[in-house]
């Protein structure tokens, strides 16, 4: 259980944990309040990122993603509770991170693939900024539930994962998503319940589909040869959305999933061991 300080004396019956208790950067903690009325309200944050509380386990619970760039240490949460009208109740704590490890990449590709003309930069630059869009949007509604699945059948798990890419000797952004290898015409599912809210091709993602879980979580699949999905369509988890291919910039079949809560990048992995039982 994480560190919790009672602000409020009328609070001390509040409980706070963070599962897992000290995340490293990419996880996402889920974060339960117990110890409270069920019509309660909830609300807090993590380091300045708001939570989005939802009911669960007799009390309330929210995600709190940690982006894969937080540098480790201990960071302040604050929550407060509104019962009905009596003032707010207010917890505060730490929550510690911890370090974690991401591999450095050397790839030599044609330089055609690295320097990119100005009309081609420019796309991609705005394209960029439409996916930030979609994944800076929250929705008000939980559409998970329960366990996450694996988003694709194929055995192996995804890799590369904040790993640093030095491309010709030049480095690049982290890779903020898991690759996982696999057959062209390879079945790609969703990981969870959700709405589609963005069916796109663009330049370096190629074929993709945006998913949004609620409450902040979004869930993205490039690269893919075909969709069957479309947007504004609710999907099931485990239901395919599309098939794996090598559309945008890819040197071959695999399918890249990235996964965020709010501004959050995490590790879809983590969402693969969050324990929600509900």
């Amino acid at each position: 259980m994480a560190l919790l300080f009672a602000a409020d004396p009328a609070a001390a019956g509040i409980r706070v944990a963070f599962v897992p208790a000290a995340p490293r950067p990419g996880d996402v903690s889920l974060v339960v309040v117990q110890g409270i009325n069920n019509a309660a309200t909830v609300e807090g944050a993590v380091a300045g990122r708001a939570l989005a509380f939802f009911p669960y386990a007799n009390g309330a619970a929210a995600l709190a993603g940690i982006d894969f760039e937080t540098h480790p240490g201990r960071y302040t949460w604050k929550i407060a509770v509104v019962d009905g009208g009596r003032a707010p109740q207010s917890l505060t704590g730490r929550l510690t991170v911890k370090p974690r490890r991401f591999g450095v990449e050397r790839l030599t590709l044609p330089q055609g693939m690295v320097d990119l003309h100005h009309e081609t930069i420019r796309r991609a630059d705005l394209e960029a900024e439409r996916l930030r869009t979609v994944f800076a949007a929250v929705t008000r509604e939980r559409l998970w539930r329960g366990r996450f699945t694996a988003p694709i059948s194929a055995p192996g798990d995804g890799t590369g994962f904040g790993v640093r890419r030095i491309l010709n000797g030049r480095p690049r952004s982290p890779h903020g998503g898991l690759d996982y290898a696999a057959e062209r015409g390879t079945a790609v599912v969703a990981v969870n319940s959700g709405r589609v809210v963005l069916v796109a091709d663009f330049f370096f993602p190629g074929r993709l589909v945006v998913i949004d879980h609620g409450l902040g979580l979004h869930t993205a699949y490039f690269h893919l040869d075909q969709i069957s999905v479309a947007q504004d369509d609710l999907v099931d988890r485990g239901q395919t959305i599309g098939l794996v291919g090598s559309t945008g910039r890819a040197t071959g079949p695999h399918l890249h999933v990235s996964a965020a809560v709010g501004a959050a990048r995490i590790d879809p992995a983590a969402l693969l061991g969050l324990d929600a039982r509900d």
